[in-house]
């Protein structure tokens, strides 16, 4: 919804608007710590990933510079992310954290900003090697084969795990004893990251078909109006469904009425086909 805007601020005031909304993300994670006023860091949500988002206008326009370049601002990004690690109150994990009242993503600080800058030009610098790479039909024909059901397997992967898991759990906790962090936790990813794998294989080839069930190229695109009210119905309902979960919301029905919420905001937009 804020793209059409952040694009017309980047187009009048370039790189400026990618500093402007690192600096309100600074200032909002200075309030954090060292006045203890959270209640403005919800609003990261914005600053943070507006942030990042600019960078990719930056790309699209042809802004990030050489290669040399965008290594130079990898290493800088890397460097900011480390000394806010090491020298500063962010915790080292940028998912999640042990401690249940800091966390670099809830709600997000400036560490992802920064994280974010070092993966950008960590990867754009890889660009032409990349696209070169892809001219060979084998490996751009595998390309398309995963990507047509990438969103199946980022959905899975984690269910997958949960239940593997879950099954090692009930039969002893084989897996579960490696202290992390040493060489034997170390050489045995690659044997978790594995099998993981062949469970996830079936499951995204039986599944992805649905990925790929898209519009027709005459269909009719939902009024703007619709498609911003469905997108505030389904981010409601999984907000209350990631809060309160199932059976202990402060309500009765509580989860169920969440369910509905994200069925009907998704039907409201046009993704369920029932709404079109």
């Amino acid at each position: 919804m804020l793209a059409p805007t952040a694009y017309r601020f980047w187009r009048r005031y370039g790189f400026v608007s990618f500093w402007v909304f690192v600096a309100v993300a600074i200032l909002i994670d200075g309030l954090f710590f060292a006045a203890d006023v959270r209640w403005p860091s919800w609003t990261n949500y914005f600053w943070v990933w507006l942030a990042v988002h600019q960078l990719g206008f930056a790309w699209r326009d042809g802004r990030m510079g050489s290669v040399p370049h965008l290594l130079v601002y990898s290493a800088l990004g890397f460097g900011v992310l480390y000394g806010l690690i090491n020298y500063g109150p962010y915790p080292l994990a940028m998912v999640g954290s042990p401690d249940e009242g800091l966390s670099n993503t809830l709600p997000p600080k400036v560490t992802l900003v920064a994280l974010g800058v070092f993966q950008f030009g960590l990867l754009l610098s890889l660009e032409g090697p990349m696209r070169r790479a892809l001219d060979s039909l084998r490996l751009w024909a595998a390309t398309v084969l995963i990507n047509s059901m990438i969103m199946t397997v980022y959905l899975w992967h984690i269910t997958i795990m949960v239940l593997f898991g879950s099954v090692l759990y009930l039969s002893g906790g084989f897996g579960f004893g490696i202290e992390p962090g040493t060489t034997e936790w170390w050489l045995t990813r690659p044997v978790w990251i594995g099998v993981l794998l062949l469970l996830l294989l079936p499951v995204a080839l039986v599944l992805s078909p649905l990925e790929r069930q898209g519009r027709g190229a005459d269909a009719s695109v939902p009024p703007a109006a619709r498609q911003v009210t469905g997108a505030i119905m389904i981010g409601l309902g999984i907000a209350l469904l990631a809060m309160w979960g199932f059976g202990s919301g402060p309500m009765p029905w509580l989860d169920v009425a969440a369910l509905l919420l994200v069925l009907a905001g998704a039907g409201m937009s046009g993704v369920l086909r029932f709404f079109r």
